[in-house]
């Protein structure tokens, strides 16, 4: 599709920026993932070592490569497996695998956690971190802004086809009043202790805790990720308060978890916070051209 409007410029191979209306050859490597990819009834292996010698990666790094790849998004197993059997996480993880094969300097994720159940949520994320440690250029367009915030440095709300807010994580924390605290535990809570360890934390830290969140994305103000061994505290923000709950927490929950560390979590309110600029937006006078 060709642009109505504007420019788009690209880093070529000199590391100069090149206008792709111009000339769109001699571009840095490039890799994408689509919201729900689809293969052809082929393996893994057949499919990523067609994709890499389409992008023209080196043919004596291939094989390593795509081991390498599968092995992290635990699908070594099914490398010469036919996808048509495969579930639709494993597809995701496979299109995953496919934007990056030919290691490239800019990639583009629509949606890239769609379908994944949260172990495999959490392998995408690490992998994304250690692109990002590389130097690569990554744009994620996704729905779930909650995982945004664990990945991005910048962010754009887009509404309307227009980009109606872009700032660090960092400046955007500063319009909300409620924060987080997160709590990373030494060892997983059990199952059984779960909810009882959860009501007792909301029954004890009530007075601090923030009684505004929007239901429909938060369904309690202190919740626990078994996973990742995490638990996030919803509180009103208030310095006094946060001093409060880490007095409660270290003196009356000693026997229940032990806390490896404690921090300040990038806002997972962004959804709030969309919604907040929109209606402002909606409601400045529009001018008279």
């Amino acid at each position: 599709m060709k642009p109505t409007s504007g420019k788009i410029y690209i880093l070529n191979k000199q590391g100069k920026l090149q206008n792709i209306q111009e000339k769109f050859k001699n571009l840095v490597e490039m890799g994408f993932l689509i919201d729900i990819p689809h293969f052809y009834n082929s393996t893994p292996y057949r499919l990523l070592k067609y994709i890499a010698n389409l992008r023209n990666y080196p043919e004596e790094k291939l094989k390593q490569r795509i081991d390498q790849l599968l092995t992290s998004f635990n699908l070594i197993r099914w490398k010469y497996k036919n996808v048509k059997n495969f579930s639709k996480g494993m597809i995701q993880k496979l299109g995953f695998v496919a934007a990056i094969i030919n290691d490239p300097e800019i990639i583009i994720l629509d949606e890239p956690q769609t379908g994944l159940d949260p172990n495999a949520r959490i392998d995408v994320r690490k992998y994304i971190r250690v692109l990002q440690k590389e130097g690569k250029t990554i744009f994620v367009s996704s729905h779930m802004l909650y995982e945004i915030t664990e990945i991005c440095d910048k962010i754009a709300f887009i509404n309307q086809s227009s980009i109606i807010e872009f700032d660090t994580l960092v400046n955007l924390e500063n319009f909300f009043t409620t924060k987080e605290i997160v709590c990373e535990l030494i060892k997983p809570i059990t199952l059984e202790k779960k909810d009882l360890i959860i009501s007792k934390l909301i029954q004890l830290l009530e007075p601090y805790l923030d009684n505004n969140l929007d239901e429909s994305i938060f369904k309690k103000p202190i919740i626990y990720n078994p996973q990742e061994k995490r638990i996030i505290i919803y509180y009103d923000g208030k310095e006094e308060s946060r001093s409060e709950i880490l007095h409660i927490l270290f003196s009356q929950f000693k026997s229940d978890f032990a806390i490896d560390s404690l921090s300040k979590s990038k806002t997972s309110q962004l959804e709030k916070l969309y919604t907040q600029i929109i209606n402002d937006n909606m409601q400045k006078p529009k001018l008279n051209k």
